[in-house]
């Protein structure tokens, strides 16, 4: 998803084209059936703008196949109950805005004038998102064959040392919002959570603190290995101390923050495995390469349809 924001970033960097409004007011078709699900000739018209928008050729053809793709993979991410946010999704549209220098305002705007609209940018940046977690499950699920041992002969082989890593105690502290409830309490309970946060010196008094609160969900996460934090979470915990608590974030399930109850380096089969596996899915080669063989799959089990 990066690489295509910043094709996109290049594109709002050199201007763009506004679509004719006639263009994008024609009534919508189904064009393809992707498994049951429609692909509209609304949605084409609206990602082979997004296309135009990043500089990149094909056309309508070119548009209808990334929708066919991006519908495959949605589909594949449910199956594996993979769930995006839209506080994500929103900060991730918020974010590219920025990196261009624009509004939130100005980005919607830019969005509508070229024809790309902004919910199918919204909905282009959530499959994206989706489909990088599914990668992570297929690429572990393919590497699970291989032994910690094989592991360390591969890295040893290639000249390398068996490396370290920072083993985390974590534990996560939640301040349930429901979803209904969003709009009326999140301000009131990310004050609550800063509150609590700015009292944490350590994971066996957070129950304690949290006995006279309403909603407050302390899970014991374990001992988590530096390379296997979750992706959102990585960064705000590698800067926190041990004993300490990370910054507070809205999540799908309300507001949390995350207690780093000790942390320690380790040195050993566990780790390299870990390491290992973190390396290989950072390969952007190799993970694009997954990408096209996993989607190629999903194609050749899908029924899908011209009208």
């Amino acid at each position: 998803m990066k690489r295509l924001l910043l094709t996109a970033g290049l594109a709002f960097a050199l201007g763009f084209t506004a679509l004719p409004n006639a263009a994008m007011a024609q009534a919508s078709e189904v064009r393809y059936v992707v498994n049951n699900s429609p692909v509209t000739s609304y949605d084409i018209q609206r990602r082979a703008a997004f296309l135009q928008l990043q500089r990149r050729g094909g056309g309508q053809e070119a548009a209808a196949q990334e929708l066919i793709d991006q519908t495959l993979r949605q589909a594949e991410i449910q199956r594996l109950n993979i769930r995006v946010s839209d506080d994500d999704v929103a900060q991730a549209y918020q974010r590219f805005a920025s990196s261009n220098n624009m509004s939130i305002a100005q980005m919607d705007q830019v969005m509508a004038q070229t024809g790309v609209t902004k919910q199918h940018f919204l909905d282009f940046i959530r499959s994206q998102m989706g489909w990088g977690q599914a990668l992570q499950a297929r690429a572990r699920h393919d590497q699970t064959s291989m032994s910690e041992q094989d592991v360390v002969q591969r890295m040893l082989q290639q000249g390398g040392e068996k490396p370290s890593a920072t083993e985390y105690t974590l534990q996560q502290v939640i301040f349930v919002v429901p979803t209904a409830e969003r709009g009326a309490r999140l301000a009131t309970r990310r004050r609550e959570a800063e509150a609590m946060r700015a009292r944490f010196q350590g994971c066996d008094t957070t129950r304690e603190f949290a006995k006279g609160l309403i909603d407050v969900t302390v899970r014991d996460l374990g001992r988590v290995l530096e390379p296997q934090l979750p992706p959102d979470w990585a960064d705000p915990i590698k800067s926190s101390r041990a004993g300490a608590a990370t910054i507070v974030r809205d999540t799908e399930r309300g507001v949390e923050f995350i207690g780093i109850c000790s942390a320690r380096e380790v040195s050993d089969d566990t780790v390299a495995q870990a390491v290992f596996e973190a390396e290989n899915l950072g390969n952007s080669e190799d993970s694009d390469a997954l990408s096209k063989t996993y989607t190629d799959e999903l194609r050749g089990r899908a029924q899908i349809v011209q009208r």
